[in-house]
């Protein structure tokens, strides 16, 4: 029995001093090793072998980006509304030696000292650019914890605002507020609509007044035009028929001259001058009540003798 006993302690001995000697660190982690409880060293991944019952792990630390939440909390705005205000913050340890040493926990004093910077952010703005600036508030808290946090081995990569409770009565002040500006701008587009409408009604009645009078004043140039061709033709019409009835006088004219030239044309004449000079007295009785007679009337043989004469000057002169 004492044969077996020894073995086993022998084993279980050795087992033992290789667990205290080997250490081996996972991917993403570092261990912080003390020598007589001062440190000595920090061990990234992979295998290490320490001195047994003089070195030991005294800290592991993920190099993961760690993840926590900031407890919810109140804050008193520039313009003294209280708001509840809760966030999420991202951490990394970059210094294994300064997070081990430099404060005893490094993720509750970043979130105490994320949540002493957000109140002291919110105190200086007003209710309602905590909602408009929240990218301001964040990079404001990460930049103060980030300084802070720097002898402690972390790093403060991001910080977000995750929920802002406002108490009831401003909720309601807030949503009048935006239902009245909401109404507002309702009525300023309906006012812009209707003033747009009539724009284009008084722009529309412009041009077809505009189209009107140049239809107009096209119609009136057009008739006028008609009016200058109509009287232009009539008058080149007027002239055409003077003119040819002038030739056809003075055609008429030279046959009766070529006429009287001829034998017998002087009696031809003169017959015919007779005729018509007892016709035009004729008529001028029927015509007439009152009858005024040339004196030498019964000389009608005077008379045509007269005409005949100026028959022949014309004749005479003529080409």
């Amino acid at each position: 029995m004492m044969g077996l006993i020894i073995p086993a302690l022998l084993a279980l001995a050795v087992i033992t001093l290789l667990f205290m000697t080997v250490r081996i660190v996972p991917q993403r982690q570092i261990y912080v090793v003390e020598r007589l409880g001062k440190y000595r060293t920090s061990l990234e991944a992979g295998l290490h072998i320490l001195m047994p019952f003089i070195d030991r792990v005294a800290y592991r630390h993920s190099l993961k980006e760690i993840v926590r939440d900031v407890p919810r909390q109140s804050c008193i705005t520039k313009d003294n509304i209280e708001v509840s205000v809760d966030g999420v913050m991202y951490l990394q340890v970059v210094d294994a030696k300064a997070a081990s040493y430099g404060v005893d926990d490094y993720v509750m004093a970043s979130q105490q000292l994320a949540q002493t910077t957000l109140r002291s952010v919110i105190g200086k703005i007003d209710l309602d650019k905590t909602f408009e600036e929240r990218g301001e508030i964040n990079m404001e808290v990460v930049k103060a914890v980030d300084e802070a946090a720097q002898p402690w081995g972390v790093k403060v990569l991001r910080y977000e605002v995750a929920d802002i409770n406002l108490p009831a009565s401003i909720k309601d002040a807030m949503e009048k507020q935006v239902r009245a500006e909401r109404e507002r701008r309702a009525v300023v587009a309906e006012s812009e609509g209707d003033r747009q409408a009539a724009i284009n009604r008084s722009e529309g009645d412009r041009q077809a007044a505009i189209n009107r009078s140049e239809g107009e004043k096209q119609e009136m140039i057009n008739i006028s035009e008609g009016e200058k061709l109509k009287q232009i033709n009539e008058a080149e019409g007027r002239a055409r028929q003077i003119e040819l009835l002038a030739q056809a006088t003075a055609t008429g004219l030279r046959e009766v001259a070529l006429a009287v030239k001829e034998d017998g044309g002087d009696e031809a004449v003169s017959l015919r001058i007779a005729e018509q000079y007892v016709a035009a007295f004729e008529k001028l009785a029927k015509e007439s009540t009152t009858l005024l007679l040339p004196s030498n009337l019964s000389d009608v043989g005077g008379t045509v003798a007269g005409l005949q004469k100026i028959l022949k000057k014309i004749d005479a002169t003529a080409p």
